[in-house]
């Protein structure tokens, strides 16, 4: 079993940054690919960012990439998600997930935070 608790969303202006955490807790030990994902209202729930728990690899969807930063830090079992450069867009609430697996789809992850909202405005 792994908990993750998300926080640091809020409302913000275009333009601007904000930085999401995640805190793990559980059996982090077992090595899971940790990723982000937002829905926004009416829309399904999409693949952010993700990286991998041991080496450190990341990945990023098109709409994000070079714009937002996701990292760990293994000793303290946080993931962050460093979002820069925003727009009304992406306004929605973000999520921290678990698998066990690489996966960019929301079916193929076991462990769901609560979610924390981002709101843009223009």
């Amino acid at each position: 079993q792994v908990q993750l608790v998300e926080s640091g969303g809020g409302s913000v202006q275009a333009g601007d940054s904000l930085t999401l955490s995640c805190a793990a807790s559980g059996r982090t030990s077992r090595g899971y690919f940790m990723a982000w994902f937002r829905q926004a209202p009416g829309k399904e729930r999409e693949f952010v960012a993700g990286i991998r728990w041991w080496s450190g690899i990341t990945d990023y969807s098109d709409s994000v990439k070079d714009r937002f930063t996701v990292s760990r830090d293994k000793a303290e079992n946080m993931v962050w998600l460093q979002m820069n450069s925003l727009t009304p867009t992406d306004t929605a609430v973000y999520y921290c997930a678990a698998a066990l697996q690489v996966s960019k789809i929301a079916a193929g992850f076991d462990y769901w935070g609560q979610g924390t909202q981002v709101t843009v405005s223009s």
